[in-house]
């Protein structure tokens, strides 16, 4: 089977970053980009191709419930206690797939308890139910600005409410929605109690994009487990925990260590694939492929919060390396996710040009609303989320609290990853959805431009180029006249 070409055969002497390289359009029988199947073959049940990384500042519940209903997949990390994974995962479960979860408060609640829950969601909303659990109230933040902090809901809440049976079909929502002017309306059953929260662009997404589910029609999400301590016990567990993919994960995954808690992984025998890395040479894909993976990860230093290559000089460019493993990874029927480098929604399609069937995202979703860290603000008032990577001291101490004193301070002395990021939020796109999006529109018109109907005949039907570094800065855009 063919896959991606290199225009008129020119084959690098070099290895590609994503900078490096640019896709040709070619004849396309494609009419609508959203005509485009974008639903990956790897078994993972995605129907967008794009899992948020396992980094502890990223992935959490609300992400993944958002990312799952929008088809992606979240990817709980490794140093989260298996309880509360557990509890995240039956959390992640029991969401609707078409209405957000609400954020909930009393009447008698304040404007202080309001102020610090409303930017845990993109929608900024607030439900004030009664003691029945039926809607009375909601609160925005432009409610209760310039309202002293102890002030009670009740006195600050709008009461004019306008109520979408939680049933209702989403085109037929947004439509509700737009004839009363309202941005957004709390759900309700038929008993009138609150299901959840509906926004027009909710409404219109649901129209778009079908939610990641599992055999029972609930939200997918899956877990990583590391490759030391009792790691076929801690599988055992999440798998018993409901996970829909099993994530093995270590900075170096072309080692002993790895193929060992593979095949310790395999030999349970998990109805779930089995994602492992990372590598970047068909040679580790091999060796873990016939350990039992189902899924390799690809990608050693691109991540915008790791230090390896800068530390240690060890990696490899991430589109050279996506295209290199995935070729071997098709020689056994498996798959590939690209994982870090991701600055546009190009690098994703570039990506999956190379033969990924997933791309992996991490630090691009840490500035959003959804990702866990609490909203701050620097002196100018622009909001940011903290982020920090996953083999820096800190997420290092965070893994290792368990451990001696004299152990913990012995690994954090060497570290690969930055301790602290501010990563600042888009005024224009807030949330994770807003960030799905682009990426989303973006790939659909790439798969277009190549004539591709669905993610494999994109691989196949690509055309690619390399490109100058000023060829890669030509097709910038301009965001003021150059004269």
């Amino acid at each position: 089977m063919q896959h991606v070409r290199f225009l008129n055969d020119i084959q690098p002497g070099y290895d590609l970053t994503y900078d490096d390289v640019f896709m040709v359009p070619s004849r396309s029988a494609v009419g609508s980009r959203q005509g485009v199947d974008l639903s990956s073959p790897d078994g993972t049940g995605t129907t967008i191709p794009l899992v948020v990384a396992n980094m502890t500042a990223i992935a959490g519940r609300r992400m993944a419930e958002t990312v799952a209903r929008r088809g992606g997949l979240v990817v709980i990390p490794q140093d989260i206690p298996i309880e509360v994974v557990t509890e995240v995962v039956s959390w992640v479960k029991s969401r609707h797939l078409v209405l957000d979860t609400p954020i909930i408060l009393s009447p008698h609640q304040t404007v202080a308890d309001a102020l610090g829950l409303l930017p845990k969601r993109a929608h900024n909303a607030g439900v004030v139910v009664d003691e029945n659990h039926k809607p009375i109230g909601v609160v925005t933040d432009s409610d209760l600005s310039g309202v002293d902090r102890f002030t009670q809901l009740a006195e600050v809440m709008s009461r004019d409410l306008l109520l979408i049976d939680a049933d209702k079909d989403p085109g037929e929502a947004f439509d509700t929605l737009d004839h009363a002017n309202r941005r957004y309306a709390p759900a309700v059953h038929q008993d009138g109690t609150l299901a959840g929260i509906l926004t027009r662009k909710g409404a219109l997404r649901a129209t778009l994009y079908r939610p990641a589910t599992d055999a029972q029609g609930r939200l997918r999400v899956a877990a990583a487990v590391g490759i030391n301590g009792d790691v076929a016990g801690k599988a055992e567990q999440l798998l018993e925990a409901g996970v829909d993919t099993l994530v093995i994960d270590t900075a170096h995954g072309h080692q002993e260590s790895m193929i060992s808690a593979l095949k310790l992984v395999r030999d349970l025998d998990p109805q779930v694939p089995i994602a492992a890395g990372n590598v970047v040479a068909a040679a580790g894909v091999r060796d873990l492929i016939e350990a039992g993976a189902d899924i390799v990860k690809v990608g050693v230093g691109p991540g915008a919060m790791c230090t390896t290559r800068m530390m240690t000089g060890v990696g490899r460019p991430q589109f050279s390396a996506v295209l290199e493993c995935a070729a071997e990874a098709r020689k056994y029927g498996k798959h590939v996710w690209a994982d870090g480098g991701v600055r546009h929604p190009r690098d994703v399609a570039m990506a999956l040009a190379a033969g990924a069937s997933n791309v992996m995202v991490g630090s691009w979703f840490a500035g959003t609303y959804e990702s866990p860290g609490d909203l701050q603000h620097d002196a100018q008032g622009r909001a940011y989320k903290e982020s920090f990577g996953m083999a820096s001291a800190r997420a290092v101490r965070n893994r290792t609290s368990d451990e001696s004193a004299y152990d913990r301070a012995r690994k954090a002395l060497f570290e690969e990853g930055i301790s602290t990021s501010r990563m600042y939020l888009d005024p224009a796109r807030p949330g994770v959805e807003d960030l799905i999006d682009s990426i989303i529109a973006g790939v659909r018109s790439s798969c277009t431009y190549a004539g591709a109907g669905s993610l494999e005949e994109f691989a196949e039907k690509a055309i690619v180029g390399i490109q100058s570094a000023a060829g890669y800065a030509e097709g910038k855009p301009l965001h003021a006249s150059w004269s």
